[in-house]
């Protein structure tokens, strides 16, 4: 499957521990960028667009993340995401992954066919420590859709999500450290954790990447962010399923 990236605005707001060293607000910073300053971008409408054949540039069956810039339901948004809804409904042939840490601002500005949800479209809740597991996993399950995964990164610290997982709602986990040279730290036996958790409630889990910092049997190794996915992978903990 390939993967596409959809950025339809850009600019957000800093709301709870995880945004502290965000890679966007870094990235912007560099431009001299003012990150907390929301606005359209001209990608809005790539879902729609044409090449010169005549095929969209985004193939049908790929994945698409949405809003890797922002969030999907910032405030600033709230008009704009009716019309963001309407091209993720006009590309059916498309699977689009939404991450957020607003999942209780779901239903503003929702389709009214949005009904008991959309195969398309993946709703992911940013979960990076047990205060917001606590807080955004409940409203996660609550939601009406038809998938829902839950994303532990930047892993701040031990997060038990077994309850949550329990009722097979959660399809899967992905955890990962911090990027960027101000990270903090991640530990082994954090993520050795959590996908016991996901081993025994038959959730998918997915190691995503070691961040800068990472501590394992009590050595700290700063690691480059070339890395940092690739020493991941290789530790051969993803999983998806019980087996």
């Amino acid at each position: 499957m390939a993967f596409f990236v959809w950025n339809p605005w850009h600019g957000c707001h800093k709301i709870s521990e995880g945004c502290q060293n965000c890679y966007m607000f870094r990235r912007d910073a560099s431009f001299e960028k003012d990150s907390e300053k929301v606005g359209k971008t001209a990608s809005f409408s790539e879902p729609l667009r044409k090449k010169r054949d005549g095929g969209f540039a985004i193939p049908p069956g790929s994945r698409v993340f949405a809003c890797m810039t922002s969030d999907f339901f910032l405030e600033e948004a709230d008009e704009w995401r009716k019309d963001a809804w309407a091209l993720i409904r006009a590309r059916k042939d498309l699977f689009f992954t939404i991450i957020t840490k607003r999942p209780q601002r779901f239903s503003v500005s929702l389709p009214e066919d949005w009904g008991a949800g959309w195969e398309n479209v993946t709703l992911c809740a940013t979960c990076e420590n047990q205060k917001r597991a606590d807080e955004r996993a409940p409203i996660l399950l609550s939601l009406p859709l038809c998938h829902r995964e839950i994303i532990c990164e930047p892993m701040l610290e031990k997060v038990d999500l077994e309850k949550y997982l329990a009722g097979g709602e959660i399809e899967k986990v992905t955890c990962g450290g911090e990027s960027g040279a101000n990270a903090r730290l991640c530990r082994y036996e954090w993520i050795l954790d959590l996908r016991e958790q996901c081993a025994r409630t038959g959730t998918a889990f997915f190691f995503k990447q070691t961040g800068a910092r990472f501590e394992k049997d009590g050595r700290v190794f700063l690691v480059p962010r070339k890395d940092q996915i690739p020493q991941a992978q290789k530790s051969g903990l993803n999983r998806k399923d019980k087996n």
